[in-house]
């Protein structure tokens, strides 16, 4: 990790080790990384649990318009929906109740 846990809604190691595979390979966009993936996706998820504004966005996380970037990106690629239909179905396999259909 490149980047103390700061912050409670930054991904904890086991919580990274699961949603990693399901993020696109860091050549999806075309170039290199500046960023790592998990420190935009902490990015992402700050903004997204505390419901501050994009710009509004500490100094510790990449630039907000890199995260922002890659929030639309991977919205229109329609990856949340599928990284939260994965995530559901494993919590209610962990709950012993049926997958959704």
């Amino acid at each position: 990790m490149d980047r103390m846990r700061r912050y409670p809604s930054d991904l904890t190691d086991a919580e990274w080790e699961i949603a990693e595979p399901m993020l696109p390979s860091p050549q999806w966009m075309g170039k290199p990384e500046k960023h790592s993936r998990r420190a935009v996706a902490d990015g992402i998820l700050y903004v997204v649990r505390t419901g501050c504004a994009w710009r509004y966005l500490p100094v510790d996380f990449p630039p907000w318009q890199t995260v922002y970037s890659h929030f639309q990106r991977l919205n229109r690629k329609g990856v949340t929906e599928r990284i939260l239909a994965e995530l559901r179905e494993r919590v209610r396999l962990a709950h012993d109740r049926q997958a959704e259909l």
